[in-house]
């Protein structure tokens, strides 16, 4: 999301005169992101299910500061995590104090021309500074390339990737980075999490197409160990059968 901000619709007044709004009239890059963004967040959502201490945002403003709002310096997360907060109800931004001073545990960017260099620097600079956020990603899709950083006594440092060119996100419990597939029925290189085994976590709508393969599996296997036992008693029979006829044909 740029940071550049034109005049939008007020959602709440704070500080008197100072508008928080939740859209700046800039479209997203492309259709890839928009769809990138709510598939990491739909992978956040199946791996925290059962639980409402989070909350999931993204191409969303966060607010932090009162001279922040008042300067409208916007920063917007392509894709945030939230811990030890409340799921509901949605947010149409994150407002820092009106959320108990929480600020993102995990933030992810997914990188374009326009933002490239803000996100790798001013971005990157309150992202560790400011909102002290554990964890923070870059990614960018037009050289397929992943960056990340831990938060070090208050410094960020550099993640090692794994052999195959993961990041690993403690929020998550699992690794960060690419995936060839198809979502929202296009084929692409998508960011997706994995679990320790290198497995890519599902979304909701891949974890029930999971299961009802694996279902259809079961009733596959039983059906053939039905067709199985009925083709061995079918086998049997005959060779009763056999065996009687041939003690009727003794003289």
């Amino acid at each position: 999301m740029a940071t550049d901000v034109v005049e939008g619709p007020p959602i709440e007044k704070l500080f008197g005169n100072v508008e928080l709004v939740a859209e700046d009239g800039i479209p997203l890059e492309s259709t890839w992101h928009l769809f990138c963004i709510y598939l990491l967040i739909d992978s956040i959502v199946w791996q925290f299910r059962g639980r409402d201490d989070y909350y999931a945002g993204g191409n969303q403003f966060i607010y932090f500061s009162e001279q922040q709002a008042r300067n409208k310096d916007f920063r917007g997360p392509d894709c945030y995590l939230v811990l030890g907060t409340n799921k509901e109800p949605l947010r149409e931004y994150w407002c820092v104090w009106q959320e108990g001073g929480k600020y993102p545990n995990l933030i992810i960017e997914l990188l374009s021309p326009s933002t490239a260099h803000l996100d790798r620097t001013v971005k990157k600079n309150i992202y560790e500074q400011v909102f002290r956020t554990a964890n923070y990603y870059c990614y960018d899709p037009a050289t397929n390339t992943l960056d990340g950083w831990e938060l070090v006594n208050e410094v960020y440092k550099p993640l090692v990737p794994n052999e195959q060119g993961r990041l690993w996100c403690p929020q998550m419990n699992a690794w960060l980075g690419t995936w060839d597939g198809k979502y929202q029925d296009r084929e692409a290189i998508w960011l997706r999490f994995f679990d320790t085994n290198g497995v890519v976590l599902p979304i909701a709508k891949e974890a029930e197409q999971q299961r009802a393969e694996a279902e259809r599996q079961r009733a596959e296997a039983e059906r053939q160990r039905a067709d199985q036992a009925e083709a061995e008693n079918a086998k049997l029979k005959a060779r009763l059968a056999e065996l009687e006829n041939r003690k009727d044909d003794k003289p």
